[in-house]
């Protein structure tokens, strides 16, 4: 398994990602565009970076000072929670309402008032489980 947030995840990631329909293909029918990074509470900057056009994801790298339009963070054991247990839309919603995902930048509340976006939000929080991780070193 590959470390969490590490170029090499952020690789399966995408590559997860593109192979969902449910996630690819529902933000293909909304034009979807966006770089979205995950990291941590703690830190300044994040780890790990995708960019998605028209749904697909195009690039997973390290984060390498891109600006991102929704930047996820959380606690580390808080994000190796979610990748072995999963979570689902009402999970998020709890884990957002008492600040244990943060949104350092993008609006949850309207994204997740959208259902073209909030069901392929909530599937995205599935490609942690399913392609698992190692904690940090």
């Amino acid at each position: 398994m590959a470390k969490l947030f590490s170029a090499e995840w952020m690789t399966q990631f995408k590559d997860a990602w593109n192979s969902d329909p449910e996630i690819k293909d529902k933000l293909a029918e909304i034009n979807f565009n966006s770089t979205i990074s995950w990291g941590f509470k703690d830190e300044e900057n994040p780890r790990g970076i995708i960019v998605v056009e028209n749904g697909e994801c195009v690039r997973a790298s390290d984060w390498a000072g891109e600006t991102p339009d929704w930047d996820l963070r959380a606690d580390l054991s808080d994000w190796l929670k979610w990748v072995q247990k999963g979570i689902g839309m009402m999970g998020l919603g709890a884990a957002y309402a008492t600040g244990k995902l943060k949104f350092k930048t993008g609006d949850y509340k309207s994204m997740i008032k959208d259902p073209r976006m909030a069901g392929p939000f909530v599937k995205t929080f599935g490609i942690l489980q399913q392609i698992g991780a190692d904690e940090l070193g």
